[in-house]
């Protein structure tokens, strides 16, 4: 009843009750587990012990069996020609790029070269991360766990009822192939529609880039104290971080206007 009572309990409820009646004893440790959580308070060591627990699940993201709609190795020769635009300079490219997923339901990027390193040597120290979504319930937790150039996504709430087993939701593609002679990366998305929608995926994107290639210490610090040390780490100033920059407030906002 208690897990009923979470507000995105119902977009897990299938997956949860099919967890319950092939393992009941998975299911009931799993239960377990995150009632002692519940019981310490915000930044007590049981919270560190179970950000740790979280790190080592989501160690699986990307390599558990794609679920429906994701491309397994999805490479960039399979949606882009790369020799039509070896003569074509990096803002033509860019053009090309959002032109070609303009009219897709999915996410896109041109990262140039200096953010993507900065992006991307923070990630081999600190590859793991928490990002929050706006929802009309409140806010919902999403892990991020890179996987070589991939960053794959999934619920909180999907880790801890699902635990290895939990798929990735949001996968982000990074492709380098254009970095040393045109100075950018591009990126696309795949999405399971069943949770995310285009909006909630750029808002989850859109935080890789706020928390990870920032040049403010705090914000980044939140990322340096999840990985590195978890005891310190508060939920809440995620929160407060996205709420500061604003980069949820258009999609709450949206979710309001269809609540009315």
């Amino acid at each position: 009843a208690e897990l009923e009572a979470n507000p995105f309990y119902d977009r897990y409820r299938d997956k949860i009750q099919q967890l319950r009646r092939s393992d009941p004893a998975a299911f009931e440790s799993r239960l377990e587990k995150r009632g002692e959580l519940q019981k310490q308070p915000v930044g007590h060591s049981r919270q560190g012990d179970f950000i740790k627990c979280v790190e080592q699940k989501t160690d699986t993201l990307g390599k558990q069996p794609m679920s429906r709609g994701f491309t397994k190795d999805k490479t960039l020769s399979s949606i882009f020609n790369i020799e039509m635009v070896k003569d074509k300079t990096a803002e033509e490219i860019k053009q090309i790029w959002q032109q070609y997923f303009a009219a897709k339901d999915t996410i896109y990027a041109v990262i140039p070269e200096e953010k993507f390193d900065l992006i991307w040597n923070r990630a081999q120290s600190c590859p793991t991360f928490l990002c929050a979504l706006p929802r009309r319930e409140g806010y919902e937790f999403f892990v991020g766990q890179w996987t070589g150039t991939e960053l794959h996504f999934t619920a909180l709430i999907n880790i801890q009822t699902r635990g290895e087993a939990a798929a990735s939701q949001l996968i982000l593609y990074h492709y380098l192939e254009l970095k040393e002679q045109k100075g950018i990366v591009l990126m696309t998305a795949e999405m399971d529609s069943t949770f995310l929608n285009v909006a909630e995926a750029q808002c989850i994107a859109n935080q890789v880039q706020l928390f990870y290639a920032t040049d403010r210490k705090e914000t980044y610090g939140l990322v340096e104290t999840f990985n590195l040390r978890p005891n310190e780490f508060k939920y809440m100033s995620v929160i407060a971080e996205l709420e500061q920059s604003g980069l949820g407030a258009e999609l709450k906002c949206a979710q309001n206007q269809d609540k009315t």
